[in-house]
């Protein structure tokens, strides 16, 4: 095949659906697929799909830039002033991270684009990029991309999925350039400690390296843990490029807004090429985000409360290990008693009409692991028989295996 053997080594390898069978949600026309077999979709990390849950002001904010035809037109590749100026007052009150909404932030369309966008003026052929593992398969994917190498830096269930700087330490070499933190981890859930970020930073100075950490699920944080950013830290203001989002905690995932924290030296090298790569992001969504952001606190508590409930009750049901949720609306559970990751996710499409993540998809560390979205739905009632159909499909593995 002519075209394919011109592609760059990385995406030769990469199937889309069209030639293979491939079972992920997001690749091709899978999710369509199996919503027309009326599978249950739990997994999409995007609150309440699909059913409708906006915000009344939020939708009005969209609506009117409709109305009176602001939508139609391009907002600055760099990002709304006034959105970026409600993100700076954001970013200091609840991260702890200064930041002049001139200089120090670009709006992007949604978090992963802005993981993107961070990695390039940074890897380079060869770099090795640090990334905790399991985690977020896009982490990977965009050093790889780039030409540069992930390091798997293990996390563990025997220690909560909590970092451990010795395994840093020990992947260090002299092509590491960077780390790719995800925080609360997705998808283990884990909210970093403040020890750990904090001998992070440490390990990060003192190796001259830099960070950008992605905390898109940030807003909701359950059980008193302390949500830590690390470009707070000591000596990491300048080290660290941290990426937001709306997505999760008020959401919106839809509208894909996320933005870029940083340094003004880089925010001034993303100014200069963001209409080359990214864009400018979509107008009317950004009038969204500056709605939301008004109203931030009262979503997050009450989506918080919605989520509370739904760990809790799929923590009590499954049947198999996991941990207790830390954060937001995922579930990171162990099913490698009763068979691969694949074949479990396979397993509970055929027998219980549900799709959830298979865990190999985010690391090395993801297999036998599962991901399920418990987010998803405006009622609990959905979530709750599909749950329960997944735990009756579990146990009756755990008998075919003869497992108690």
């Amino acid at each position: 095949m002519p075209m394919r053997s011109k592609m760059t080594p990385f995406f030769q390898t990469l199937k889309g659906g069209l030639f293979e069978s491939v079972n992920k949600a997001d690749v091709g026309d899978n999710a369509d697929k199996m919503k027309a077999d009326n599978v249950a979709m739990l997994s999409w990390a995007d609150p309440f799909f699909p059913d409708d849950r906006m915000d009344e002001d939020i939708r009005r904010a969209v609506v009117s830039s409709l109305g009176d035809g602001t939508a139609q037109h391009y907002t600055a590749p760099i990002g709304n002033a006034e959105l970026k100026k409600v993100i700076a007052e954001k970013v200091a009150r609840f991260n702890g991270i200064p930041a002049d909404p001139q200089r120090n932030i670009i709006i992007t369309p949604g978090s992963d684009s802005a993981l993107f966008f961070s990695l390039i003026p940074f890897v380079e052929h060869g770099d090795e990029v640090m990334i905790v593992d399991p985690s977020y398969p896009n982490n990977f994917q965009a050093v790889e991309i780039l030409g540069g190498v992930p390091v798997s830096v293990p996390v563990r269930p025997e220690t909560g999925f909590e970092l451990e700087i010795e395994e840093f330490e020990r992947r260090l070499t002299d092509k590491t350039k960077l780390v790719i933190l995800t925080n609360p981890n997705n998808p283990t859930t884990v909210v970093y400690s403040r020890k750990s970020l904090e001998q992070l930073a440490a390990f990060i100075v003192k190796h001259d390296l830099l960070a950008i950490v992605d905390q898109a699920f940030e807003d909701i944080v359950y059980d008193g843990r302390e949500m830590v950013s690390l470009g707070s830290l000591e000596g990491m203001l300048q080290k660290t490029v941290t990426i937001f989002s709306i997505s999760k905690g008020m959401g919106l995932s839809g509208f894909r807004v996320g933005c870029i924290v940083a340094s003004d030296r880089l925010i001034d090298t993303l100014f200069a090429s963001a209409v080359s790569v990214v864009g400018a992001t979509n107008t009317a969504a950004q009038l969204a985000a500056i709605a939301a952001y008004g109203k931030r606190d009262e979503l997050i508590a009450e989506y918080s409360a919605i989520f509370d409930r739904r760990r809790r009750f799929v923590y009590d049901a499954p049947g198999v290990r996991m941990q207790m949720p830390q954060s937001a609306f995922l579930s990171w559970i162990d099913v490698s008693q009763l068979g691969t990751s694949d074949e479990i996710v396979d397993y509970l499409v055929r027998e219980a009409k549900v799709f959830v993540n298979s865990g190999n998809c985010y690391g090395s560390q993801g297999e036998g692991y599962i991901r399920l979205v418990q987010g998803c739905y405006a009622d609990d009632a959905d979530i709750e028989q599909a749950v329960l159909r997944i735990r009756e499909a579990l146990l009756n593995k755990s008998r075919e295996r003869g497992i108690s």
